[in-house]
């Protein structure tokens, strides 16, 4: 698909850049994330990998003879790193990240997930999946901004996605996945889609992905010998929208999780505490999550 009006240009967000995110369920932003905010996240992403943060459960302690990549390439991903990381949490509230969000969703948003991918060479992607499976919305304004930190490339394990899967706005079964591309055990079958509807979408080190809760992605192995695939994805929701969200079981069970960071406008639940429940983890090598293969 090579349509001007997915591209957000000079960082200002058009109408016609709104219809095309609506309708086709994303929006790629190239260098929307300056230089020197790209290197606070490199640097940023070594120390918290480094336990510079404090030793999350599964970190290894670094070894005297151990580079920067030695340390990276023994892990795939942290969620809710903002939650050590004062950068990081920081960075939910990124002003040309938060515009887009208010043009395309609404003016009140709120965030309540920071992933951190550290994809080193070798190291498989993600199946086909859709995020509100994993995080529900009431509303279906879920969207995932995957921000570029390296560049991504189809050979190092950029993101796929299917545009337009979104608009019917229902959870897809899933299926056992048998594929060496990715770490999990279960996928949705896209066999149904024509290898022309499925497309790739490499991004420039600073270029931002915005996609909705309900469009099919996945991400290959990174088949490079020298290269990471370094990305913060973080996810957000309209303020709108209470988040009946238990972590895959790890918390008691919700009609509002409340552990949210409100990054534009108002927050109408305002009268209800804000929680600190969710804890970095690092992302296993095999996904089990939430699995339901049949």
């Amino acid at each position: 698909m090579n349509n001007p009006n997915q591209f957000i240009v000079d960082k200002k967000v058009t109408p016609e850049n709104v219809k095309f995110y609506h309708d086709y369920g994303y929006l790629i932003a190239p260098e929307l994330i300056s230089a020197e905010e790209i290197l606070a996240l490199k640097k940023d992403t070594t120390k918290i990998f480094c336990g510079e943060y404090g030793m999350v459960e599964g970190m290894l302690p670094v070894l005297g003879n151990e580079t920067d990549e030695d340390v990276l390439k023994k892990y795939v991903a942290i969620h809710f790193p903002h939650k050590i990381s004062p950068v990081i949490k920081d960075f939910l509230s990124q002003k040309n990240i938060v515009e887009v969000l208010s043009k395309t969703v609404s003016p009140n948003i709120k965030c309540m997930q920071s992933m951190l991918f550290v994809k080193g060479p070798g190291k498989a992607g993600q199946a086909w999946h859709q995020d509100e499976f994993y995080i529900p919305t009431r509303d279906k304004s879920l969207v995932g901004v995957w921000i570029a930190i390296d560049n991504a490339s189809v050979e190092n394990g950029c993101l796929w996605i299917v545009p337009g899967s979104h608009k019917p706005g229902y959870i897809m079964p899933r299926v056992t996945s048998i594929s060496e591309e990715y770490a999990d055990v279960d996928t949705i079958d896209v066999s149904s889609y024509s290898k022309e509807e499925i497309i790739s979408v490499p991004v420039k080190s600073g270029g931002v992905v915005f996609f909705n809760g309900y469009l099919l992605h996945s991400s290959q192995r990174n088949k490079t010998t020298n290269n990471f695939r370094t990305a913060l994805v973080n996810h957000y929701m309209s303020a709108e929208s209470m988040l009946p969200w238990d972590q895959d079981g790890k918390l008691p069970t919700t009609e509002d999780l409340r552990d949210i960071v409100l990054v534009a406008g108002e927050d109408p639940y305002a009268y209800k505490p804000i929680v600190d429940l969710n804890k970095p983890y690092l992302r296993p090598e095999v996904l089990k999550i939430k699995t339901e293969s049949k």
